[in-house]
């Protein structure tokens, strides 16, 4: 029960909500997630590719690149959501 205990201390305050969609371009999946609650408003379209500089068709309705953003990543969303951005 002790390690359970302090497995939870190490979770985030918050609670993320999102839809994950799978969405097939040519030889690859995108995973994208629609947050929603204290996020709604984000969709986040993610690419597992083999290598750093493998070549990969880009949808019309793909974004900017926000690898390395921290402020895109789930942990930090718990702490200081979208809808506080001030976008």
């Amino acid at each position: 029960m002790k390690e359970a205990e302090q497995l939870i201390e190490l979770c985030e305050p918050n609670l993320i909500e999102k839809i994950r969609y799978e969405i097939k371009v040519g030889n690859h999946i995108f995973e994208v997630d629609e947050f929603s609650a204290e996020n709604k408003g984000l969709i986040i379209a993610e690419i597992e590719l083999s290598e750093e500089n493998e070549g990969f068709d880009k949808p019309d309705w793909l974004g900017k690149e926000v690898t390395g953003d921290i402020r895109y990543y789930n942990s930090q969303l718990s702490r200081v959501p979208y809808k506080n951005w001030g976008i």
